[in-house]
This record gives C-alpha cells, sequence and structure tokens, in this order.
C-alpha cells in the first residue's frame, strides 16, 4: 500500500552554492554559522527548508578541499579525513591518503551538476583524465576499472597494498554511470573545449565496454564480485593474463538488487551480450528480489523491497538509474524511504541507520566500520548494529522529500560535536555520549547528490539520445512487477 505521508520529527526550492566547491564566492549571502542546526527547529525548517538547505549546502561544500576530500594536483579524492575532536578543525596526519572508485562516483555526480557554471569543475575533470589515463596504462590489467588505490601529492595513483591484482565491481558500477551522466552534462553545454573532454570520458567508457566482461562476467548470469587479476601490469589481451572470481565459497558472485545492481545493467545495457545471456543476467540475481511490508503498531503496513541490512546505503543506485520513471518502483522508492523514517519514530531513535564509520576513540582514531546498520525487520540480515546513526542516512530521503529529509538530517547533525567547518561529522551514539571525528565522502556527499536529486535526469536523457532507454524501462519494470505486482 502506498500512502503520500511521512514521519516528521512530519520541495525546497534548489539552490547551489558553487563558491564552497570551487572558490567562487556568494558575496550577497553573509556566511551562517558552522554549527548552525541549533539555530533551527523542526517547525523552522518545515515552514523554510530553502533557509536551512542553504546552509547544508554551504557547509557541507568545505569538504570539497584540497588534502581533506581531494588532491587539487591530480583530481582525485581522498576517502576522507580525521579532525580534531575539540576544535574540529583538519588533522593532517590523519588523511585518508585511499580512495576508491565509489567515492570516485560521488565526486563525478557533483561535477556534473555543476560543470554548466563553474569553469573550475572543468579543471577538475581534466586533470581527472590525466590521472585516469596514466594510471590505465601504467596497470592495464585492470582493464580501466578502479581498485582501492592511494596517492598523495605529485606521488602517481597506485592500487593500495591489499588491493594488488584485486579489482571490485560494485563501486565500478557506480562510477561507470556517473562518468556516464558527466559525458552528458559536458556534451549539454554546447561548448567546443567541454565537447572535447566529453569525447575523451567517452572513449574511456567505450573501452570499458570492452574489457567488463573478461575482467568481470564468467557466464550464466555470474559477475565477479571481486577479481583476482594474474598480473595488473600485462595487459588484458596478453596471453598470460587471466581473471578469475575471488573465493570460492559460493557468495563471490555480485547477485545483489541493490546498489550491486548497477554493474550488472551496465554489462546488460552494453556488453554486447546475446539475449540468453542478458536472461542469464537477471535471472541469477531474481531470488535477492523479494517483497516483505514493515509492522509497528500503531502504523499501517509498509510494503517494501526486503533490503541486505536495509541500509541507507543499498539505494545508491535509485540515485543514478530512472528506476522512479517506472511507477511501480517509484512507489516502492517512496515506501522504502517511509519505512525508514517510521521505523525511526516508531522505536524512538533520533536518527536512521546506513553502513557507516564507527565513533571515534579517545585517541581519535575510528573504532570500526559498522556495516550491518539499517532496519532488522526488513532485512535479510537481521543481526545488526544499533547504536549509531548517521547524518548520510537521508540520502534517499532527500530525494523522495527534501523536507522530510532534511529534518532527519538536522535531528542528527545538532548533537554534540556533529558540525565543524567541514559540515557534519560522520556519525553519532543513539545516546549521545561520542560523536566520530571523521569527514568522508560516503558520510557527506552521499547526502549533497540526494539533496540535488541525483543524476537520473542526466542519465535519462544520454539513455535515450543512446537508444536504450525504453529498453532499460521495460526490463526493471518487469523485473519488479514478477515480485510486486503492476502496483502496491
Amino acid at each position: 500500500m502506498v500512502r503520500r505521508y511521512f514521519v516528521v520529527l512530519a520541495s525546497a526550492s534548489y539552490l547551489f552554492i558553487a563558491g564552497n566547491f570551487y572558490g567562487v564566492t556568494a558575496s550577497s549571502l553573509s556566511p551562517p554559522s558552522c554549527r548552525f542546526a541549533s539555530q533551527y527547529t523542526t517547525a523552522s525548517i518545515i515552514r523554510d527548508p530553502d533557509a536551512f538547505e542553504q546552509d547544508v549546502i554551504y557547509w557541507e561544500g568545505m569538504f570539497h578541499k584540497n588534502n581533506v576530500s581531494y588532491n587539487v594536483l591530480n583530481g582525485m579524492t581522498f576517502d576522507g579525513t580525521l579532525i580534531d575532536p575539540v576544535t574540529g578543525l583538519h588533522d593532517v596526519d590523519g588523511l585518508h591518503t585511499f580512495s576508491a572508485a565509489s567515492k570516485e562516483s560521488l565526486h563525478m555526480m557533483l561535477l556534473a551538476h555543476v560543470i554548466q557554471g563553474t569553469p573550475g569543475a572543468v579543471r577538475d575533470f581534466q586533470q581527472k583524465w590525466a590521472t585516469y589515463s596514466t594510471f590505465n596504462q601504467t596497470y592495464p590489467g585492470f582493464g580501466g576499472f578502479l581498485p582501492w588505490f592511494a596517492h598523495s601529492g605529485a606521488t602517481p595513483l597506485a592500487p593500495t597494498w591489499d588491493w594488488v591484482n584485486r579489482v571490485p565491481a560494485l563501486d565500478n558500477g557506480e562510477n561507470m554511470w556517473a562518468i556516464y551522466a558527466v559525458i552528458e552534462a559536458l556534451q549539454s553545454t554546447g561548448r567546443d573545449d567541454y565537447n572535447s573532454l566529453a569525447s575523451n570520458w567517452e572513449g574511456y567508457l567505450n573501452y570499458l565496454k570492452t574489457t567488463a566482461l573478461p575482467v568481470f562476467y564468467r557466464g550464466s548470469g555470474r559477475i565477479c564480485a571481486v577479481t583476482d587479476i594474474a598480473n595488473q601490469s600485462l595487459p588484458v589481451t596478453h596471453a598470460s593474463q587471466s581473471y578469475v572470481c575471488e573465493g570460492s565459497s559460493g557468495n563471490n558472485f555480485l547477485d545483489d538488487p541493490y546498489e550491486g545492481e548497477v554493474f550488472m545493467y551496465f554489462l546488460y545495457l552494453f556488453g554486447g551480450l546475446n539475449n540468453t545471456e542478458k536472461e542469464a543476467l537477471l535471472a541469477f540475481k531474481r531470488p535477492q528480489l523479494v517483497s516483505i511490508d514493515w509492522n509497528q503498531p500503531g502504523y499501517e503496513s509498509i510494503t517494501v523491497q526486503k533490503g541486505f541490512w536495509f541500509s541507507a546505503h543499498e539505494n545508491w543506485g535509485w540515485m543514478q538509474l530512472p528506476y522512479t520513471d517506472i511507477p511501480l518502483l517509484s512507489d516502492i522508492y517512496t515506501n522504502a524511504e517511509r519505512a525508514r523514517t517510521c521505523n525511526s519514530q516508531a522505536i524512538q531513535n533520533p536518527g536512521m541507520y546506513a553502513s557507516v564509520n564507527n565513533s571515534t576513540d579517545s585517541n581519535g582514531q575510528i573504532i570500526g566500520c559498522i556495516s550491518n546498520a539499517g532496519v532488522p525487520q526488513i532485512a535479510n540480515q537481521t543481526v545488526q548494529e544499533l547504536d549509531v546513526i548517521t547524518p548520510y542516512s537521508t540520502m534517499n530521503t532527500m530525494v523522495v522529500n527534501k523536507t522530510v529529509g532534511l529534518v532527519w538530517w538536522h535531528n542528527m547533525a545538532v548533537a554534540k560535536r556533529m558540525q565543524s567547518v567541514y559540515g557534519s561529522s560522520e556519525s553519532t551514539r543513539v545516546d549521545g555520549t561520542a560523536t566520530s571525528a571523521f569527514v568522508s565522502w560516503d558520510g557527506k556527499m552521499s547526502t549533497i547528490n540526494g539533496l540535488l536529486g541525483g543524476i537520473t535526469s542526466l542519465v535519462r536523457t544520454k539513455m535515450k539520445h543512446d537508444g536504450i532507454y525504453n529498453e532499460f524501462i521495460k526490463v526493471a519494470g518487469s523485473e519488479y512487477s514478477r515480485v510486486f505486482g503492476n502496483y502496491l
């Protein structure tokens, strides 16, 4: 059942202060306090969500700084950085000088949004292009895909020690569709210099279309979650090169209907597979697509797609591919956020859950990563760690109902030590006893991408140009109607 209501601890207009990302100042506005959340209430946000949204974007944008979130010399992302738990300032020794294709995806998505009005975004794209090209020439065995990588200053990009001769599918799937949107954004400007850069990225994406199968696909619908490479320094087609799925436990394939699905759709639409293999891709993951109802006393039942943990992170792909152009899928996406918000209110939780870095200890170090955080009642994995909440759990709520998302974001960001000169912090404990003195792409820029509506409009337009939109809509709609019928 679909009802158009949400629980608010209840569409703001769009304003992007580009200066916070690329050095253009917004002279007509007085900068808000970095700890602005305490100046708002739930009622004031509902009454005027635009003002609060502007402040959120202003300070979250401060994360986009050299040696905080990215490397200005090569345009590449860093995972994030520790900050001083008292002053909130960047801890130079706490910079995570590593990153992954998933962080690149978030950066690409942001750049796609601002490229038409901000020349600085093109500079970042040019630097990224040069870095990607050099990496691919140095390590051709990755087939153009990115492992987790390390870099700092002018030091060339290289795989991290634990990703030598290894490459993940899921993160690269997210990045491929972000690049797809970037190409459309560049081409839509009509500028010759932008079109030239778009051609470079189009060539890179076309190369990935040719390498995705040998690197990741093992036939019969099976996509390696992680591929082991014989030699990352040898070309894909070298006689001594080989690719095998890592592990042998039976769960070493990408069969999820969550964020891993975007890689599957890249293969389906661009991999040159015959109809039999396309059907195999869909059939292999069908058992994981399940309908389930969220129920709590005093609340109406809400039909949702069963999650793995039902972490907000799992719906990343819905900010990229135009799933919600299909009415049934739009209702499913909306219901997920209704269930997420209603669940937190029902259990009297001050925030919501997503896979996230834990709090930092007395030495300022991250205690660990919490993957198993979501809504156990509507998840495959019911053993979860539910003592830490994160503002970025609102990433999809922002897309579905921006005002509701902002209210929940506020309720977490207003906690002690949850705001600094780089915007919101990673997470806070439910009981308020600790926070994470860390800022990251996942913890911050997923939220901003949600506020900006994701990149579905750009992807949709390019899909139509490429003649694949109707096929995507037909296939996605058919797969979900198998489980949910034609409507909720």
